[in-house]
């Protein structure tokens, strides 16, 4: 005779044993995958950093000078806060004011974009401690919400960096035939590529951010979702992170 009930008792523990395999592969996948995360997060950070006190967003072309006639072109950068010229010494002759974070008169709204966009990524790197004491879906959105801010902004910047170029500052680097999205003798440099560059990174961070956040409760065991699971990610994503940097 036949007994249903009993062939499934005989199946479970199979079942389960099967299903507890596939979620450990699903966290071990997860740990790789948050560790990357974290990682490209901190070095968005500090590209962040360089992208904003870099003079070298825009630069001066490779001319050919005919002696004889006026004075040669000047060959520099210009950034959010100084412009650079080349000069008889190793270093460049820069004029500006970055130890007082003054940004330039002409861009002073794309400096303001570039800071909001650094705060917002350094408040998502301080967020990782999060982890230690809130749920990690939380977190990972949280996270999510906030490179996708700092992206935007960063955009934004990269907008309104050459609808500012009709100024003194690059008229007197670029030549007057400087306009609005038109360098002149200038070309852009590649802090301002590094930017462009780190508007795609975040819209990248901040999607899988987003991916792990919302597959947070499939990668954990019920019974850690809640108590548990806060120091099961810790211990998976922030650790191996910190044991990278103090190494």
């Amino acid at each position: 005779m036949f007994f249903p009930h009993a062939c499934a008792a005989v199946m479970q523990p199979h079942a389960t044993e099967v299903a507890r395999l596939y979620q450990t592969e699903f966290i071990r996948s997860a740990r790789a995958v948050g560790v990357l995360w974290a990682v490209c997060t901190l070095c968005f950070a500090v590209i962040e950093v360089v992208i904003l006190i870099q003079p070298s967003w825009v630069g001066t072309r490779e001319l050919r000078y005919r002696g004889g006639v006026g004075t040669p072109p000047q060959a520099g950068t210009l950034g959010l806060f100084e412009v650079c010229v080349e000069s008889d010494w190793p270093v460049p002759e820069c004029r500006g004011s970055l130890r007082t974070l003054t940004p330039l008169p002409a861009f002073q709204s794309p400096a303001v974009l570039v800071c909001m966009s650094l705060t917002m990524v350094w408040a998502s790197v301080g967020c990782l401690c999060l982890f230690r004491f809130c749920n990690a879906a939380t977190v990972y959105k949280i996270c999510a919400w906030l490179q996708l801010t700092a992206g935007f902004c960063l955009a934004l910047a990269c907008v309104l960096f050459p609808d500012s170029w009709e100024c003194a500052e690059m008229r007197a680097l670029c030549g007057e035939s400087v306009t609005s999205f038109s360098p002149g003798n200038c070309s852009v440099h590649w802090a301002y590529v590094l930017a462009m560059l780190g508007v795609l990174d975040a819209a990248i961070l901040a999607t899988l951010a987003f991916v792990l956040g919302n597959r947070q409760d499939a990668l954990l065991p019920d019974d850690a979702k809640d108590g548990e699971g806060k120091h099961i990610i810790y211990s998976l994503f922030i650790q191996p992170v910190s044991k990278c940097l103090l190494h």
